[in-house]
């Protein structure tokens, strides 16, 4: 039987169902406290096996086209917190404080690596740069999003002792398996690679468990009496504009300066979209646990509206006349 077309994709629906579960039943007391360490053990078995399968081959292949990796990270670095300081006022008279501050966190976010990466491969772009930029952004995000979130947002939006605390602990939950991963790559990558399926279940599984200990926590703290059915609609609009500007900047940009459609490919998929993968656990560490599942609703509305604009956009670019 064929899959209807409205029907959202399986994580979609996964996606939909926790943050449902969550409102209805949320984790408290020690069982919120089981869901946490099993939140951050899954986190950290995510990010070793994304070391253990990254290779090193395809990262160096790509490292000679510096002009691309650097407009990637300028676009995702640098333009989307610039939108999001020119957005500020914007998000604040739509939205309520702490979803502006998650836009606003959104903003510093490094770009996703999967999904750009496999929009890339279906338009036709240049995938070896793909890989390399996207997985440059991951890591430098680690140092550079908490620094960024200590700027952009509102006085105490870092919890801890400031943003270089928080770019330690985000190394040790982050870093530390991936580059454990990276070193044991050799010995473990091809076994690895073999399972991806299971990696793929790793990936959703861990983001699944951090959105039902992060909603559960919100909804104690009363979520959704802070987000009415009107502000909700504000912020699928806040996002869709978000996106629309970073689509048009990045493909203005790639074309301004003469890169050639192949390279326009990557560096719009790598340049306009932020990782939920990463977003997640970096929220957990920055943020207070209370408000964890509100500053999350703005990415994973983000995540969804940029996979279905990017499905279609790949598919318009794949139809291109070959050179």
């Amino acid at each position: 039987m064929q899959r209807p077309r409205f029907l959202p994709d399986n994580f979609t629906l996964c996606l939909l169902a926790t943050v449902t579960l969550a409102s209805l039943w949320p984790a408290q007391g020690a069982v919120a406290q089981g869901f946490e360490m099993l939140t951050t053990a899954a986190i950290a078995l995510l990010f070793f096996l994304h070391g253990a399968k990254l290779s090193r081959a395809a990262v160096v292949a790509g490292l000679s086209h510096w002009r691309l990796h650097l407009l990637v990270l300028a676009c995702t670095f640098a333009l989307f917190p610039i939108l999001g300081l020119l957005l500020k006022p914007f998000f604040s008279m739509l939205l309520t404080p702490d979803l502006a501050v998650g836009m606003l966190f959104l903003c510093t976010l490094p770009a996703t690596v999967q999904s750009a990466i496999a929009f890339t491969a279906m338009a036709r772009g240049n995938v070896s740069a793909a890989v390399c930029s996207a997985s440059a952004s991951s890591l430098i995000g680690v140092f550079i999003t908490p620094l960024l979130v200590g700027w952009l947002v509102v006085p105490g939006g870092v919890s801890g002792s400031g943003e270089l605390d928080a770019v330690g602990r985000i190394m040790l939950q982050l870093m530390l398996p991936f580059v454990a991963g990276q070193l044991l790559q050799p010995w473990i990558g091809g076994f690895v690679k073999k399972h991806s399926a299971g990696l793929k279940f790793v990936d959703q599984g861990s983001i699944l468990l951090v959105v039902y200990t992060a909603f559960s926590a919100a909804v104690i703290e009363g979520l959704w009496k802070q987000v009415p059915l009107p502000t909700l609609i504000g912020l699928v609009a806040a996002c869709c504009l978000l996106l629309a500007l970073a689509l048009a900047m990045t493909t203005w940009g790639s074309r301004t300066l003469g890169f050639s459609k192949e390279d326009e490919v990557t560096i719009v998929f790598c340049g306009s979209k932020k990782s939920l993968a990463s977003g997640v656990p970096m929220a957990k560490v920055l943020f207070a646990a209370h408000t964890v599942g509100v500053m999350l609703l703005p990415l994973m509305l983000f995540h969804q509206i940029q996979l279905m604009v990017c499905a279609v956009l790949a598919q318009r670019y794949a139809k291109r006349t070959a050179p």
